[in-house]
């Protein structure tokens, strides 16, 4: 949790995970029928999570789109969050939508498909539940990483 300038408002990273909820969804379902299809949506969901993971999934278009049209019609956020465990968080996204992309785009629609479906549960427990999997995957890195040096 972040409580100076530097920190987001974790609402944002939800919003962000809702659009990729509904994003993976489509893509799933137009996978058997249109793999094709499904390709450029998970690639495009690629290109957003390499924005994510590089610059921060506030300058992500949903997270633009969060804090210019949603953020001003919400109560400030009770507590600001460190940006890393999220911006961490889009770069995993960024692997599983890669490899979803391939995997539709080689027609190993199989590989695709587990991929994305991944990908949509991380995203559903992130929008639903407020469970971040890839922000906890960077708190545990830390613990393990300060439990290393410290021995």
């Amino acid at each position: 949790m972040a409580t100076s300038g530097n920190g987001i408002d974790p609402r944002g990273p939800r919003f962000t995970a809702a659009i990729t909820l509904v994003v993976f969804a489509v893509a799933l379902l137009l996978s058997d029928a249109a793999p094709g299809v499904a390709a450029v949506i998970t690639g495009v969901q690629a290109v957003l999570f390499a924005i994510g993971a590089g610059l921060g999934v506030q300058k992500t278009p949903t997270g633009l789109l969060f804090r210019h049209l949603v953020r001003p019609r919400l109560a400030p956020p009770a507590d600001l969050e460190d940006p890393a465990p999220p911006r961490f968080a889009q770069a995993v996204g960024l692997v599983f939508a890669v490899v979803a992309t391939i995997g539709f785009a080689t027609g190993a629609v199989l590989l695709g498909q587990v991929a994305a479906a991944l990908a949509f549960v991380a995203a559903f427990l992130n929008a639903v539940f407020a469970f971040c999997l890839g922000c906890e995957m960077y708190l545990l890195g830390l613990r393990l990483t300060r439990r290393g040096s410290a021995a």
